[in-house]
Parts: structure tokens; sequence; C-alpha cells
């Protein structure tokens, strides 16, 4: 398969990257990629070589060794997917295409780096070689954007019909706490870069957000569902031995599994029923933005009164009341108290800037 066809999203089938976390051994990537050969959906098989951990002491891969078990394996399997892994520094880049790999993706902790990124660009260059670009730990479009679009700057469109060099994936993001999930998913930030960067494929990692392997298939499946061009999954021959990842890897039946269950469903088309509910929508979010702006031009007034009477703008007693107001209010709508006071926080947010912008500059060392 040429590598540009691996971000081929043309033909309505999911771009689908599989293979183990981390190469620990011939016998295990051997196993792995047999059985993933012989299912036509894998565009490509990811092979972890080095493998960033948090704390010392933790298997960190095989480097460079793991690179001669990928050329053994690929003798013993001649007609395999291209073989894809993640990079951080140039030097990975020099060793890897030394060894026939021109498929890489950075993961989360480099693309926070713009200075790390650039030399990847630079060690990338005048190369036929393929970027993917997973997000930023934190949930920045903007941050995640930049290091695509440096990548897109050294890989420009090649192979038939001018195909991407260049994808994002979503692995979500770091949270702090007891969650369902190993990082949270936060569609809604993929699915914005997806808005400003449409030409860019967008897969999925479920793996890593999912942290767990029975959650792994419902977000596949949900990221597709979100219009997500592929998706990017662990599998092991072995799970419960894996040396990294192991309560989020799969094994091949599971994946075939997954794979076979997924339900590729069609993102436009037009239903009398559903056209009704969407111009009912509009009319809603129209009068919606009609009370927003009401909302601030009384936050302009409040502004004035405060300021006459040497009143802060922040009133936290006041606040703290509103939002226990606005949860009670919304458990009795049957809506989610939480995502309630998320939206009033941006609210809140932006009447404190509007009072800010009626009240003098001189009058703000009372506000909090």
């Amino acid at each position: 398969m040429p590598l540009y066809c691996v971000m081929d999203v043309k033909n309505n089938a999911p771009i689908i990257i599989a293979g183990p976390c981390s190469v620990e051994s011939e016998e295990q990537l051997s196993a792995v990629c047999g059985a993933l050969a012989a299912m036509p959906q894998v565009r490509a098989i990811r092979c972890g070589v080095w493998k960033p951990r948090s704390k010392p002491g933790g298997f960190e891969g095989l480097g460079e060794a793991a690179l001669a078990i990928a050329d053994s394996v690929r003798q013993r399997h001649p007609h395999l997917p291209p073989l894809c892994c993640e990079v951080a520094t140039p030097a990975h880049v020099e060793l890897c295409l030394r060894h026939g790999i021109s498929l890489f993706w950075i993961g989360a902790r480099t693309t926070t780096n713009p200075f790390m990124v650039e030399e990847l660009t630079q060690a990338l260059r005048g190369t036929h070689a393929a970027m993917m670009v997973k997000n930023p730990l934190s949930p920045d479009v903007r941050l995640w954007a930049g290091a695509i679009e440096r990548f897109q700057n050294t890989l420009p469109p090649a192979g038939q019909g001018g195909l991407p060099c260049v994808a994002a994936i979503h692995r979500g993001f770091v949270q702090y706490g007891e969650s369902n999930y190993r990082n949270s998913p936060l569609w809604e930030v993929p699915i914005e870069l997806h808005r400003l960067m449409p030409e860019v494929p967008l897969l999925c990692d479920p793996s890593h957000i999912a942290g767990r392997s029975p959650l792994v298939a419902p977000l596949a499946q949900q990221a597709l569902d979100l219009h997500f061009d592929g998706l990017m999954i662990e599998v092991h021959h072995h799970p419960a031995e894996a040396m990294t990842d192991a309560s989020q890897q799969l094994s091949p039946a599971e994946f075939r599994s997954l794979v076979e269950g997924l339900v590729m469903r069609r993102a436009t088309g037009s239903v009398h029923e559903l056209d009704i509910c969407r111009k009912e929508i509009d009319d809603i979010d129209h009068q919606l933005l009609v009370l927003l702006a009401r909302r601030m031009r009384l936050s302009g007034d409040i502004a004035t009164i405060k300021s006459q009477h040497n009143m802060a703008i922040y009133q936290p007693e006041r606040w703290e009341a509103v939002l226990q107001q606005l949860r009670e209010q919304a458990a009795t709508l049957q809506l989610d108290p939480s995502f309630i006071e998320s939206l009033y926080g941006k609210i809140h947010a932006e009447s404190i800037r509007t009072q800010e912008t009626v009240i003098d500059p001189t009058d703000r060392s009372t506000s909090r």
C-alpha cells in the first residue's frame, strides 16, 4: 500500500491503525502483525519504539532494537501495511527512516513543545514521510493547530489527488481526580479543530481515552458518530502480559470484533422530520442570543450602579447564590447541573468583562 493511501478519507471507510503500545519481542510483534495483516480494514500498524514514561524505572521501549525487530517481522510478513511509530527527536526520525519507516506520530508531550516540533519538521524536510499529531495535554486548540501547521508547511500534500500527509489524533486530555476514563474526551475540542482545519484527517485514539479495554469499542463508535475519519487502537496478542498500557489493549480477536461491529452512519442528508427539528433549534438559538444580548445590557446597567455606590464588580456571595439556584432549577428541568454550571460560568465571566468596560479604570481598585 502506498504511504499516501493511509490518509485517504474519500472512500467512505475509516482510517484504521492498530498495533501494540510498544514492541516487546519479535514473537509479540510477529503475532500481532500476522493477525492484523489478515484484516483489510487495517491501513497501518503502530509499533511503539520509544515510550515516554512519567517516572523513571518503567519500560521505555527497546529503541533501535525494536526497529530491527520490525525489519525482521516485515520480512516474515511481506504484505504488511506500513508500520508507524512515535518520534520525539530528530534522531528518532533518522533511525526510523533508516529502517524504512516513514509514517510517524508525535505524542501529547511533544505537541506542547513548539521548539521540538520545529526540530522535527527540519528532520523531515525533503522526505516523503507522513505525520500524525496527537492533541496536547491541555485542551488548547490553537496549540494543537499550530503544531499541525508546522508539519503542513514541511510535508505538502502528496500522492494521487494531493492526499494529505498530516493528520490529527485525539487521545483525550489530562484531568484531575477520579473519572470513568483515563483521559477526558472533551469532544468539543477535536470537533472545533476539525471545523478550523477540515482538510486535516481527524483520528481518535480510544485506547488512551478509555484506559480500560471494555470502554474502547463504545468510544470508537462514538468517534465515528462524531464524523471522525478514523481510529488508532492498541492491540496485543496477550494484553494482560503487556509491558505498557496492559489494561487498555485489545486482543486480536477483540479488535476484530470491534471493527466488524462498527457502524458507519451518514454524515449528511435531508430528512423531513430532522429538518423540522433543526428549524426549531435554529429559532431557539436566535431567541437565546437575543436574551443573552439583553442580559449583557443589564450587566452594563449594573456596572453603572455599582460604580456610583463604590461596589466591587465581583460579589462572591451573590454568585454562589445564583449558582445554587441554577443547579436546583437544572435538576427540576432534567438538565445536567454540572453542564449548566459550566455554561453560566462562561456567561458570568463575560458579564464581568462587560462590567469592567463600563466602569472607569480608576474605579477598578475595588474589583476582584
